[in-house]
């Protein structure tokens, strides 16, 4: 799906792709895992979130954020990144890389910025903010153990200005109190129900922070990411916040 919006070309790649183009820079946000930029993903639910028919690689990517070691795809940050990308990761990434017998951050042939989970850092004239991302221990978002899919320091989100415009995607994470005080134009959640925030607390944040126009993402890949979209989109309508869905 793309859209434009306040400048940018905005493009959802499939689960938790996004990329964000202005007039002089590209950004990508966790690119690639499960078949998204090769072709072979097929969506959970026929008709949303399509991704491309063909292999994508655009190797057009001035920056690549990535924001926790499960969305770590080498592959896929090779198909997006320029020659001279800079790749801003999670500094948690290489302590879980042997989880999944990855190479470590720094094997990639591109520069690498590491960030926090709460940070604030300018990578080719475009500001890029880390927040926290996680499930509450005591939330919905558990193991049947209780433990939490995503806890506290396994990841970030980001919010990026690109050219001036600010786009938030909150990563793999439940709605957490700092989320409600960012001034953001785009905001990109997940409405997953099982691993982050679901629809209705993503809907209750746009509502929250009231931004110009939502895109939720990350939902419809796998049968535990359904979602209804158009009730979340109802949702959102109804606090009087411009939405946009990947219906085709």
């Amino acid at each position: 799906m793309t859209v434009r919006h306040d400048g940018l070309t905005v493009d959802w790649l499939g689960y938790a792709t996004l990329r964000f183009a202005g007039d002089d820079t590209v950004v990508y946000v966790d690119p690639g895992r499960y078949g998204v930029l090769t072709g072979e993903w097929e969506p959970h639910t026929d008709g949303i979130g399509h991704p491309p028919s063909s292999d994508y690689r655009a190797e057009d990517g001035d920056i690549v954020c990535v924001t926790h070691v499960h969305h770590y795809d080498p592959d896929g940050i090779e198909r997006v990144a320029s020659d001279d990308a800079t790749i801003v990761a999670y500094e948690g990434i290489d302590e879980r890389v042997g989880d999944r017998d990855l190479p470590p951050l720094s094997s990639l042939p591109y520069d690498v910025v590491e960030v926090g989970m709460k940070s604030q850092t300018t990578v080719k004239d475009v500001p890029i903010w880390s927040t926290p991302a996680y499930n509450e221990p005591d939330g919905r978002h558990t193991l049947p153990d209780g433990t939490p899919y995503h806890p506290e320091g396994f990841g970030c989100g980001f919010m990026i200005a690109v050219e001036g415009t600010r786009a938030f995607y909150p990563g793999d994470s439940d709605v957490l109190p700092g989320h409600r005080t960012l001034e953001v134009s785009l905001l990109c959640p997940p409405i997953g129900p099982r691993a982050t925030m679901d629809r209705h607390e993503a809907a209750a944040l746009a509502a929250t922070i009231d931004p110009d126009l939502v895109m939720p993402v990350h939902y419809n890949t796998f049968s535990n990411l359904e979602a209804d979209s158009r009730e979340f989109a109802a949702d959102v309508a109804e606090a009087g916040v411009p939405v946009v869905l990947d219906e085709q």
